[in-house]
């Protein structure tokens, strides 16, 4: 019954209050009076405490009618409201004091003791505020006793996690409740933390059984991606659903909030741990420069400009032919350096004359060049236009580059350009050619001061047309979620870290090289598409479907980084080798490269692709109508 009336009752009328505030300070002053006095009744007598009261309790409603204590709503009581009634105390003692000293200058003597006053102050504030907590206590107590608690563990038994316990049990609508910490630090076990017990993580499965847990909360926020996807695995075992705590620096104020607390993504369990930059070289080399990056509204342009602006260049020229997505990305960043002039230009790379005016214009020092054509179905069937912007665009740009005396050149190229079985992966193969033979020329023959280099990595997350964002649609749209090949696998790598790797790469060049990345381990697509299901709370085969659909259009089942003739030589950083790969002669790719120009305007898709393979030996079409020119 009570609890029936506690949720009818939402918010207490504000005269309830009142009426209750006068209580507690009535009370307060009759008890003040007797510990003053020794609980001597007849001393109390003497003071006038019938009066006496009276007045503390005029002089307390005359200060809540100033400051408005009364006007909380009691079930949300805070550390606000407590400082509201604590100003409402100061000022009915300052009220009572002026009493006192009017009583005193007419008849010489105090009409309630000061001591008295002291007493009221520090019972009645006690009582008002504890009550108020109380209150709020006893609405929180009825309103979950009948709600569906979802049963928690939070993982991480620090700083982090208890204020997620904290955040979690202020929580009024979706009640949740906490059973336990689970931790990995064998000294936390054991111990509580808020009221609840810390448990050891190694036997999660255990405790998930033994409770009936619905949800697992991350609070860690270095946690090892290996050690997340531990977790991730035995809660998705058991169809626990499973959330992550944002780092302090995102919370909102300084204050975690309940809708803060997200669900884990795909993303978070494919990256890797945090990678170590040396940060005083890339400082040197970007701050108070000027650079350009090409393709900047791409996902990796546009987070290499994020990056590139912290290190505060002198200017950040932005060159892109899509429109809205510069356009957002250069309001995104401004704001963001002081110092750095952002300057953005809508400009196709293939337009020389454009590119020429903008670079001689702008004057970059160093130019990280992403725009690309990447998706390898849509460039098999349009290989004159891959041509024309992954070479001809490169060719172009680095030949104004060196023209421009441009500082440094780096080149963004793919694991496609590895043993090519497409058209795309072919094109960036011959930029990474053209590239590097032009530094090697210029380099013997000291006629310029451009430094070329070359980056080379495979898939990232969350890229535009990726698969990821695919099975994110499909799944929201209720599936099937399309696999091309059961054995297929992928690398990948995160955008933020890709970018990271492709500056501190384009720092330490000297010219001519072709850098890889380490990307870790290949991911299995298919098991990556049951994963993501299970993340969305489904079962694979029950509430949605996993269909294979065939290899595309030039794709392999397997990607990789390194052609089989070549080999690599380690640098300073652990994640970048340099590759040692077939070097070819200025003026041959430069022959090649004036025929594939011939071709491109008798846009005869065959003979260019036949060029192509000669220019690439190892270029073997694969799912693709371009087979019939390969040689066996």
């Amino acid at each position: 019954m009570i609890s029936r009336l506690v949720n009818r009752l939402s918010i207490l009328p504000r005269w309830i209050i009142i009426l209750i505030d006068i209580d507690v300070v009535v009370a307060s002053a009759l008890l003040s009076y007797l510990l003053r006095f020794n609980f001597e009744v007849a001393s109390v007598k003497h003071f006038h405490v019938i009066y006496g009261t009276l007045i503390i309790s005029s002089c307390y409603s005359l200060a809540t009618l100033v400051t408005k204590s009364y006007a909380g709503i009691v079930r949300y009581t805070g550390m606000d409201d407590g400082f509201r009634v604590l100003k409402t105390n100061f000022l009915s003692l300052l009220l009572l004091c002026i009493v006192n000293l009017v009583y005193y200058y007419n008849t010489s003597k105090n009409f309630i003791p000061y001591s008295v006053l002291l007493m009221v102050f520090f019972i009645s504030y006690l009582g008002l505020f504890y009550y108020r907590l109380l209150v709020k206590s006893l609405f929180t107590y009825y309103k979950t006793q009948h709600t569906n608690e979802r049963r928690v563990l939070i993982f991480g038994a620090g700083q982090s996690g208890s204020v997620t316990k904290q955040v979690l049990d202020a929580d009024f609508l979706k009640a949740y409740k906490v059973i336990a910490f689970i931790d990995d630090d064998p000294k936390k076990i054991g111990k509580m933390l808020n009221g609840a017990p810390i448990l050891s993580a190694r036997k999660l499965s255990t405790l998930i059984q033994d409770f009936n847990i619905q949800e697992v909360i991350i609070s860690v926020i270095d946690l090892s991606f290996q050690r997340k996807n531990d977790i991730v695995d035995e809660c998705l075992q058991f169809h626990v659903k499973v959330r992550s705590v944002p780092p302090v620096d995102k919370w909102v104020k300084g204050e975690l909030k309940e809708a803060q607390i997200r669900e884990l993504k795909i993303e978070d369990l494919l990256g890797r741990d945090a990678i170590m930059l040396t940060n005083e070289s890339i400082q040197s080399e970007l701050t108070d420069k000027a650079i350009c990056i090409t393709g900047a509204a791409g996902s990796i342009g546009s987070e290499l400009a994020r990056q590139v602006i912290q290190y505060n260049p002198k200017k950040l020229i932005l060159i892109d032919q899509a429109e809205s997505p510069l356009y957002f990305l250069q309001r995104e960043l401004v704001g963001r350096s002081n110092s750095t002039n952002l300057v953005a230009f809508v400009a196709d790379i293939c337009n020389e004359s454009r590119i020429q005016y903008i670079i001689e214009s702008e004057k970059p020092e160093i130019i990280f060049h992403a725009a690309a054509y990447k998706h390898v179905p849509l460039m098999e069937t349009n290989p004159i236009e891959a041509v024309h912007v992954n070479v001809m665009g490169t060719q172009r740009l680095a030949d104004i580059a060196m023209k421009c005396r441009v500082k440094k050149f780096v080149m963004i190229s793919t694991d496609k350009a590895v043993n090519p079985t497409n058209v795309m992966g072919c094109t960036k193969r011959i930029a990474e050619i053209y590239v590097q033979s032009l530094n090697n020329y210029i380099e013997k023959l000291g006629i310029g001061q451009t430094t070329f280099v070359t980056t080379r990595f495979g898939n990232v997350l969350g890229s535009n047309g990726s698969v990821i964002p695919i099975f994110k649609n499909q799944i929201e749209t209720g599936g099937p979620l399309t696999v091309t090949h059961p054995d297929i696998t992928r690398y990948f790598m995160t955008i933020p870290e890709a970018c990271q790797l492709v500056i501190e790469a384009g720092v330490m060049a000297q010219g001519g090289e072709i850098f890889i990345f380490d990307m870790g381990k290949p991911v299995r697509i298919y098991d990556l598409a049951k994963k993501m299901i299970k993340l969305s709370g489904m079962t694979a085969g029950q509430d949605i479907d996993i269909v294979f659909t065939g290899l595309r259009e030039g794709e392999k089942l397997f990607e990789e980084l390194l052609n089989n003739r070549e080999n690599t030589i380690p640098t300073h950083h652990e994640k970048i080798l340099k590759a040692k790969v077939s070097e070819y002669s200025y003026d041959e790719i430069s022959r090649y490269l004036g025929l594939l120009e011939d071709l491109m305007e008798d846009k005869n898709d065959l003979k260019m692709v036949a060029l192509m393979k000669e220019i690439v030996p190892e270029f073997k079409s694969n799912y693709s109508r371009f087979e019939i020119l390969d040689v066996y």
